[in-house]
């Protein structure tokens, strides 16, 4: 039988060993179509929209760069850029985002990319024990340690979400 729980992202974490936890939600088109769909998200598994993280692609310096912000924020490009001692950054276009990630956006996880990108993830991931983020497919989230994540990701940590 096939695993419908098996993504690009779920098999580089069991390729890293890593711990995780999935969770399925259902997936309401409304809420796709708004600003909220991340703490429709939250709601959906049951967590603090601090705890779920959205997954973004950003250009800086004409880099794409993978962006770990909480969905009950927003990411700040100008933090973003100085993260990595870059000066312009702008988000990268939906195409754009789909092509190097291999995913859709609403369903972009930070794991198993077609084309792995460098990664900042944003410093109130550590305040938990388990952060969520997508698992590679919309109805799909994936616990781990925010340990795990930056480890696997080899990701930078810096404050570039705000308000």
């Amino acid at each position: 039988m096939l695993d419908m729980s098996a993504t690009p992202a779920t098999t580089q974490l069991d390729r890293l060993r890593v711990a995780y936890q999935l969770h399925h939600y259902e997936v309401n088109v409304t809420d796709e179509l708004t600003v909220t769909y991340g703490e429709a998200v939250a709601r959906e598994i049951g967590v603090p929209a601090e705890r779920v993280f959205k997954t973004l692609v950003a250009a800086v310096d004409g880099d794409l760069i993978t962006a770990i912000v909480p969905v009950s924020g927003k990411l700040n490009l100008k933090a973003l850029a100085k993260a990595i001692g870059g000066k312009k950054s702008s988000m990268a276009n939906p195409a754009q985002a789909e092509r190097a990630t291999g995913y859709v956006v609403g369903g972009i996880s930070p794991f198993g990319q077609k084309k792995r990108l460098r990664t900042v993830a944003d410093h109130t991931l550590t305040n938990f024990d388990t952060v969520y983020v997508s698992a590679g497919r919309r109805g799909l989230q994936v616990s781990l340690s925010p340990a795990d994540l930056v480890r696997s990701l080899d990701a930078t940590v810096a404050e570039i979400a705000g308000p």
